[in-house]
């Protein structure tokens, strides 16, 4: 193991593992919190030839080690305990108000199953449709079975949630995966059917009154049924979570093997049935009623404004709160009205890059807006917002109006989603209900493509070459187009006989105001022990490439990316100090780690001032780490810096 000798000595030297309470790590450093700072030969890691230097910041003891930070954590929980499954070794939890914190728990728990949930549900739409046309029959085996294969994820949903939830809660996965299956446990299923001979009422004469068929150590069971219910196992697992941790405390490591889980089952099984799955999916009803009471009081009014807006609480993160508002309306009432009301947001976006691609001339652009067109026409606009419309903002603005009036149409036809499925031309098979294909089912197809084609035709009107002309007409001559096939020739001929220039220029990855990396609030920055750079005081909040490069590093938080180019340049950019502690609040990765990103693509979006409400500076830093095998760094920029923008010249 490459780094085994150094996490030896790292962990030797902060005093061994009984001192470390917690380990976690961000783009660059080692991030302990131990148990007693004193312990730590601080002056031995600072003198190391693999460390670039120590700092104690927040309540942290932080080892700076720099972009290979990811295989020195890996080889120090190879040789320890510590790791992401210690209960002692977790990340920090999320700060934030409420709202953030709801919206990273949804996000946490739906994002990993999204995508077999819509594959699911295209299969049950095909179902559906191929009933609706009459190529199928209920009895036929063919429909039968790919019913059952679109349906049972859903059926057994609390099963996948239970995972999901346990994995987002710091449980054990397979204990929420149990509760899952026992609360949808078929027998029991069956037996707490409703109407059931010998049931009896409780609460009788009140607006509580319910039945119960069956009882557990005399105490009444509420009659419910939990099948591709979402709320019950969500808070179900939260207090299982809680009772486990406590379990582990308590119970001895001889048998804490066994003997957690099987408490932890015991008590929270029983309590789900008898008080926690009655109390959870009574709010989910009243979720799912409140959802219907506002949809009613207008559904013109909330199709303009959900079509109108959805793209904007993509950007934000904030669909995630209405995504599960959404699986919870199937679950409890049948049905869905958010989910057509937004349909048509993903296809204005379409239209409006589809006008582009077909009006530009701007062979950067063309190669951007063709995979951001087909990608959109699935329901995946975020490589469409992010690069195209929303850097030429009256666009994006266009596309938005778009989605608001055909979603508006949508309201008033009254179209619902009857299972959750594909996105885009995918979705459609979502919207075939008992009814087969009526009109609703018509009006939502009418209005997507609708949006589609006045989309192209607005943004084959809007959009203008002239700013990417004037870019293009300063670059360099040998970069401009000539029609002079010979002279191309012979230019071509010389470029292949003379080495290329290793020289790299850096243009500003973001806008705002410049100021001296010496004098930003981190003395890991400011010292240049990283490297040379510059701070920027970010007046946007999208962080572009600022140059052609591979993405070398990406940390899983969003808040630090790590950018190669062909020259070797190594360049870091840090958004804010010490915003690892945010996990991931306020950032969104626009790009994977090992993709190749040209210059002016966006990487990744920020929150600002989520950044700053929580305490924390938003500075932007960007730092060549690999200094010292350069000639010089020269900052070229002073004081307010706008987008492309020169930033710094790395000379070889």
């Amino acid at each position: 193991m490459k780094y085994e000798d150094l996490a030896k000595d790292i962990v030797e030297k902060v005093g061994g593992e009984e001192n470390i309470n917690s380990l976690t790590h961000c783009i660059t450093r080692l991030r302990f919190k131990l148990n007693d700072e004193d312990k730590a030969d601080t002056e031995y890691l600072k003198q190391h030839d693999e460390i670039v230097t120590v700092m104690k910041s927040g309540g942290q003891y932080q080892v700076v080690i720099g972009n290979h930070v990811p295989d020195v954590y890996d080889a120090i929980t190879k040789i320890t305990r510590l790791g992401s499954d210690n209960e002692n070794h977790t990340q920090e939890a999320n700060s934030g108000n409420m709202l953030n914190r709801f919206i990273d728990l949804i996000s946490g728990i739906f994002q990993p199953i999204l995508g077999i949930l819509a594959a699911a549900g295209m299969i049950k739409g095909f179902a559906a449709l191929f009933l609706a046309l009459g190529w199928l029959t209920e009895s036929s085996g063919t429909y039968q079975i790919l019913f059952a294969l679109g349906g049972a994820l859903f059926y057994f949903f609390p099963v996948f949630l239970g995972f999901t939830a346990a994995k987002k809660f710091g449980s054990n996965h397979f204990i929420g995966m149990a509760i899952g299956a026992a609360i949808v446990y078929p027998s029991l299923v069956s037996a707490m059917e409703l109407g059931a001979k010998g049931a009896h009422i409780l609460f009788a004469g009140t607006i509580f009154e319910v039945e119960s068929n069956l009882s557990f150590l005399g105490i009444p069971v509420i009659s419910m049924t939990y099948t591709s219910s979402v709320i019950p196992i969500i808070v179900a697992i939260y207090f299982a979570s809680i009772l486990e941790r406590k379990l582990k405390r308590i119970i001895p490591d001889v048998v804490k093997t066994f003997f957690v889980p099987f408490f932890t089952l015991l008590i929270i099984v029983p309590l789900t049935f008898i008080v926690i799955g009655p109390i959870s999916s009574w709010i989910a009803n009243w979720i799912g009623s409140g959802a219907i009471s506002i949809y009613e009081l207008s559904p013109i009014l909330a199709g303009l404004l959900l079509g109108a807006f959805w793209q904007v609480f993509v950007i934000f993160g904030i669909h995630w709160g209405l995504a599960a508002i959404m699986i919870n309306n199937v679950s409890t009432i049948g049905y869905d009205i958010i989910f057509p009301l937004i349909f048509a947001a993903s296809f204005a976006q379409t239209g409006i890059v589809i006008g582009i691609f077909l009006k530009t001339r701007n062979t950067k652009l063309k190669s951007i807006s063709l995979p951001a067109a087909i990608s959109g026409l699935f329901g995946v606009t975020e490589p469409a917002i992010y690069g195209v419309t929303l850097p030429r903002k009256k666009l994006f603005i266009y596309s938005c109006i778009i989605s608001g009036l055909f979603s508006g149409f949508v309201g008033f036809a009254g179209t619902k989603l009857y299972f959750m499925g594909g996105l885009g031309i995918f979705g459609y098979t979502t919207f075939i209900g008992d009814n087969g294909l009526d009109a609703t089912f018509w009006t939502i197809v009418v209005a997507s493509l609708l949006a589609v084609v006045v989309g192209g035709i607005v943004g084959y009107i809007v959009h203008s070459d002239k700013k990417e002309t004037k870019v293009q007409a300063t670059a360099p001559e040998s970069e401009q187009p000539n029609n002079d096939q010979n002279s191309n020739d012979t230019v071509n001929a010389i470029n292949e006989n003379m080495p290329e220039p290793k020289d790299d220029f850096i243009v500003a990855p973001v806008p705002g105001e410049m100021k001296k990396l010496e004098l930003v609030d981190d003395p890991v920055f400011s010292s240049l022990a990283m490297g040379k750079g510059v701070a920027i005081k970010p007046s946007s909040d999208i962080i572009v490439a600022p140059f052609d490069a591979t993405v070398e590093s990406l940390f899983p938080t969003g808040h630090a990316i790590g950018l190669k180019s062909k020259n070797g340049t190594e360049l870091l950019i840090h958004i804010g100090i010490d915003t690892v502690k945010l996990d991931g609040l306020g950032f969104e990765p626009l790009v994977n780690q090992g993709d190749i990103v040209q210059v002016d693509q966006p990487l990744i979006q920020f929150d600002s001032e989520t950044i700053r409400n929580h305490s924390y500076d938003d500075i932007v830093m960007v730092v060549i780490t690999n200094t010292n095998e350069t000639k010089d760094v020269v900052i070229q920029a002073q004081n307010t810096i706008k987008e492309k923008d020169s930033l710094i010249s790395v000379i070889y």
